[in-house]
């Protein structure tokens, strides 16, 4: 096997295993909002994934920020750029994009992922 041909190879393999690891950690997380650190949060009660998509911004970014405070590690729970899947009170479940803890919607739903809640 040539150089050439062995890097391309190399290559084509770290981008798979990256994208595998990725996609391992981005399943990882998962929020219930029934949970009792949850339920106090500011409307958190009636958001579901047919809500409008700025209100379950602003519920997940709530829901991140407690997520991070209450974890072990805050600085590096739930990174900018990282997701995690919540599951709001009627069971109904959707993929998060975390953004800047700095902005004001720090987390945002990522479309196609909703899922209505399990019957």
């Amino acid at each position: 096997m040539t150089h050439k041909r062995f890097a391309q190879k190399a290559k084509k393999g770290f981008w798979i295993l990256l994208f595998v690891a990725y996609a391992a950690l981005a399943a990882g997380v998962v929020i219930e909002t029934t949970r009792p650190e949850f339920r106090g949060l500011t409307q958190i009660s009636v958001i579901s994934v047919d809500s409008a998509e700025e209100t379950r911004s602003k519920g997940a970014s709530q829901v991140a920020a407690v997520y991070r405070a209450t974890s072990g590690v805050p600085f590096s729970s739930l990174p900018p750029g990282s997701t995690f899947k919540i599951v709001w009170p009627d069971g109904s479940s959707e993929t998060i994009v975390v953004g800047s803890p700095l902005s004001s919607i720090a987390a945002r739903p990522l479309k196609g992922t909703q899922q209505p809640p399990s019957e």
